[in-house]
């Protein structure tokens, strides 16, 4: 059976032009969470909604986040238990217990600091504006993840750069063991 990615996007979605974008447009087992509001990244919605969509999906599953969605992963899988979940890919996961943090952002708090239920990586760079490199290093220690920097990536989002995102694909299939299939339309 085939696996299926789903890629969770962080806070207002991720747009046409972003590499999780790229990613559902390129295969046919690549999938996305929709949620409600996403200007408004509630932990519990969140985290709510990215179960329904786990419960509704058939087969195995990889969990891919960026930012607010690399928290949210975190988040269910610090609490949650599926078995059909083999690995998370978190990906520039943003520190909303920061001070810093965006205002809107401060509703999803608190990150969890549980080690998670399933295996883990954490991509992020050393020049972030939404996770410092040494709390990227903490959260992946307490998460029990992999860890992965890039250098000079900012936060791995379109503005930074990050559109088709071979490398980060590349990251992902090589964590996990398993393939993207392309989509043939």
């Amino acid at each position: 059976m085939t696996t299926t990615f789903i890629i969770v996007p962080g806070y207002t979605n991720s747009g046409p032009e972003h590499w999780q974008s790229f990613l559902e447009r390129k295969y046919a087992n690549v999938i996305r969470v929709i949620q409600d509001n996403w200007d408004s990244p509630n932990h519990h919605l969140w985290v709510k909604r990215l179960n329904e969509t786990i419960e509704n999906t058939i087969g195995d599953i990889i969990l891919i986040g960026h930012s607010c969605g690399a928290v949210t992963v975190a988040q269910w899988a610090a609490c949650s238990e599926n078995r059909r979940v083999k690995a998370a890919i978190l990906v520039a996961p943003a520190d909303v217990d920061s001070e810093l943090a965006l205002d809107e952002l401060h509703q999803q708090r608190p990150l969890s600091t549980e080690k998670l239920s399933i295996p883990s990586l954490l991509i992020c760079s050393d020049n972030d504006e939404h996770l410092s490199y040494t709390r990227a290093h903490e959260l992946a220690s307490k998460w029990g993840s992999e860890i992965i920097v890039i250098e000079g990536g900012g936060h791995l989002h379109t503005a930074a750069g990050y559109g088709e995102w071979l490398e980060g694909e590349n990251l992902i299939i090589n964590f996990t063991g398993q393939q993207f299939i392309k989509d043939e339309m």
